[in-house]
């Protein structure tokens, strides 16, 4: 037997049956192995005799916490190390609801975009995460949630990797994350995030999931796109953004807009003009990050975040042009916040 995390419902009915279990008992030991994070194999309900033991016996989880950092913010930043001893990287940020709490997930070991202020990007990709280890860093969150008093309530595929170049294992894990028959979290509280891969966004539309789409932009002209991000070689921002009128007429769904200000890179009156431009009637709302600093780039750049004027000077520009946005809070600034930076910080001191 594969691990629990591995099965959708058809499979783990076909696994119950073949040994010799009624297949109407897999949806309730799924949707409890989902309730409870992962914590037991099939919790304390009163299953028929021996499926428990058979199943605690057989269940072999695809990932182990390798390291954990929680910062006074409460974020909570888990590092899970995979059955190949690759490590991955994923998020609990507290809500301003003292019972609620948000998670940021990884499609990819590390990552091929090449985004030259990242942090993820440095160790370069190794490989594609399963649909399994997907879900398991959606039960590693939850479980964390509920040992600090707190719901996962949304889910954002923000962490390592460009989940549109992982897209089957990606809409396989949100189905088995979002969907009602497992872990019921609800379409409409995933977020999937991408630099800008317009086929990826015209499948995510075509699958019929409904979820929201988040394009990191940063910056509203091509040539400073393609500097800090080399995608941008690949895909203008027009193409994009049409790629993002699509989704949201097929989905009618918003698409959110990151926008990462960086001092003295696309943090100008002038930049958020024109990406005002851009968007002027646009049903898209615009997502402000300030930037956690990773140090020496890809390209030998050490970028800082735009000053507090300066932020404030654009942001109000964007509202002068009749955009909506707004700064998203950082967290966990005191501990390695920046998507991969705990990956990078653990494989040093491994070596």
């Amino acid at each position: 037997m594969a691990a629990l995390s591995t099965y959708g419902l058809p499979e783990f009915e076909a696994l119950l049956a073949g040994w010799g279990f009624k297949p109407a008992h897999a949806g309730r030991v799924l949707r409890n192995f989902y309730a409870t994070g992962g914590v037991s194999a099939a919790g304390q309900q009163p299953w028929p005799v021996g499926l428990r033991e058979k199943l605690l016996a057989a269940h072999a989880p695809l990932s182990a916490l390798a390291a954990r950092q929680v910062a006074a913010d409460g974020t909570a930043k888990l590092l899970l190390r995979l059955a190949d001893g690759r490590t991955v990287e994923s998020v609990l940020m507290p809500d301003y609801r003292p019972d609620r709490a948000a998670g940021c997930l990884s499609s990819q070991v590390g990552c091929a975009m090449g985004c030259d202020f990242c942090a993820t990007t440095q160790t370069g990709f190794e490989r594609n995460l399963s649909a399994g280890e997907i879900v398991e860093q959606f039960l590693a969150l939850r479980a964390e949630a509920l040992a600090a008093g707190r719901r996962l309530q949304t889910v954002v595929f923000m962490g390592m990797g460009e989940p549109m170049l992982n897209l089957d294992a990606v809409l396989t894990a949100v189905e088995r994350i979002a969907g009602n028959t497992l872990g019921g979290l609800g379409w409409r509280q995933v977020t999937v995030s991408t630099v800008g891969i317009v086929p990826g966004i015209d499948a995510l539309a075509a699958s019929g999931l409904g979820v929201a789409v988040a394009v990191s932009l940063h910056a509203p002209d091509d040539a400073t796109r393609a500097r800090l991000l080399p995608m941008g070689r690949r895909f203008q921002v027009d193409e994009i953004l049409a790629a993002a009128d699509r989704y949201q007429a097929a989905t009618g769904r918003p698409v959110i807009i990151q926008y990462c200000l960086l001092q003295d890179v696309n943090d100008s009156p002038a930049q958020a003009r024109q990406l005002a431009g851009l968007l002027a009637g646009r049903r898209m709302h615009v997502n402000l990050l300030r930037y956690n600093p990773t140090g020496l780039s890809l390209r030998g750049e050490v970028y800082a975040a735009a000053s507090e004027a300066r932020a404030e000077a654009f942001s109000a520009e964007l509202r002068a042009g009749g955009v909506v946005a707004h700064f998203r809070r950082p967290r966990g600034r005191d501990i390695d916040a920046a998507c991969g930076q705990l990956r990078r910080r653990v494989a040093a001191t491994a070596r």
